[in-house]
Order: C-alpha cells, then structure tokens, then sequence
C-alpha cells in the first residue's frame, strides 16, 4: 500500500518538489546517518508515515531546487512519537488535533555548511509562520541530544518531554515547542528568524 502511495505522490502534479525532497531525505537520512530506512526504487526515502494525512513544507531556490524540508504529522492519527518513541515522554505523549509532530527536517547535503544554515533558519521561520493560520498550537519532535540543544537555543519556548535515552546507538530526546503571538519575536531576538528568500512550495496534503 506504502508503494502504491508513493507511486501516486511521485507522479502527481508537484511530483518535482516531492521528488526532490523525498531524494535529499534519502541523501541524509540512509546515505549519510546510516538509518535503517526503506528506500523505494533506490532513490526515495519514505516509510509509513508518509501516507495522505502527511503535510509537508519544502522550501526551493528560483530553480525550483529543494533547499530544506520538514514533514508534519497530525499527533491524533498514527506518528514517529506517538507510536514508537513513547518511552521518550515522562508524562505521557502531548497530542491533539492543534499539535503536529515535525519530523524529517532535512537540509539539502548538495549545499556548504553556511548556505545549510541559511535554509535551516529559513525552514525553522517558515515552520513558525505556518502553524498559526493553520490552527497550530504546539509542535512535537524526537531529536539527538545535540540537536535538540540547537533547537532549543533557537529562542522559541521548547522544552524537553523527558531525559535523553540511548535507543540503538543514538541519544534521543523528545520536545515540544508552543507557538503563541511571542514565538516569532523571540525567534527574531536570537536572529533566527527570516522571511524566508526561498519559496514555500507545498504546504498541504499529498492525495
């Protein structure tokens, strides 16, 4: 069923955006951090979560070229934290049909070190413009410890749902970020935030 999906993603009318982004997450994600994930024709990253209720926001350069991209996944539907890294939360796994998990936050690895930050701040300020017309209150995550630091230096109110755990050869932690009318000026104050230059691609559910 997966592949049928993603057969049908990969050839609709934004199957170039999809496409690019679905390679970069297999560039990064399998390539590059080694992760046990399935890989469909060799060429694109996706697994079971990347189904019609998966809402995405890729951000391209004028050429139409992924830059950065994120995946959001409704917490009160099946997600990463909710069904399989639920030891990570010490009072039970935030959820609700306000809450969206961020999941695969993927820098495109064709690009140096300083034009990947450029696009990560661009695609943390396009994650903060998005959730409040979008009826988004709090955003769930699962991060590396040392990620999650970054993260929550960005100025934005995060917080960790539990200790970091080892789970395989990484430690984890879980997070929630709240967005309220603060979480764009305390972005901004760090020098984080950015209209972002790129463009938002799609940012809506694949069908």
């Amino acid at each position: 069923m997966l592949k049928d999906h993603a057969e049908t993603t990969l050839s609709a009318p934004l199957a170039g955006s999809m496409r690019a982004m679905f390679a970069a997450r297999k560039q990064v994600f399998i390539d590059r951090l080694g992760w046990n994930l399935p890989a469909l024709a060799g060429q694109f990253e996706l697994d079971q979560f990347d189904d019609v209720h998966a809402h995405y926001l890729i951000l391209t350069d004028g050429d139409g070229r992924h830059r950065a991209s994120a995946r959001l996944l409704r917490t009160d539907r099946p997600h990463l934290l909710g069904d399989l890294y639920a030891v990570l939360c010490s009072q039970g796994v935030p959820c609700g049909p306000t809450i969206r998990e961020v999941t695969r936050f993927c820098l495109d690895p064709a690009f140096g070190a300083r034009e990947r930050r450029v696009a990560r701040n661009e695609l943390v300020s396009a994650l903060a413009d998005y959730a409040t017309p979008s009826g988004i209150t709090a955003y769930t995550g699962i991060a590396g410890i040392r990620w999650f630091e970054q993260i929550a230096e960005f100025g934005w109110d995060c917080r960790a749902l539990g200790p970091a755990r080892k789970i395989g050869d990484q430690e984890l932690v879980a997070l929630h970020i709240t967005i309220d009318p603060e979480t764009i000026p305390a972005l901004a104050a760090t020098g984080i935030y950015t209209r972002p230059t790129l463009t938002i691609a799609e940012t809506g559910r694949l069908a």
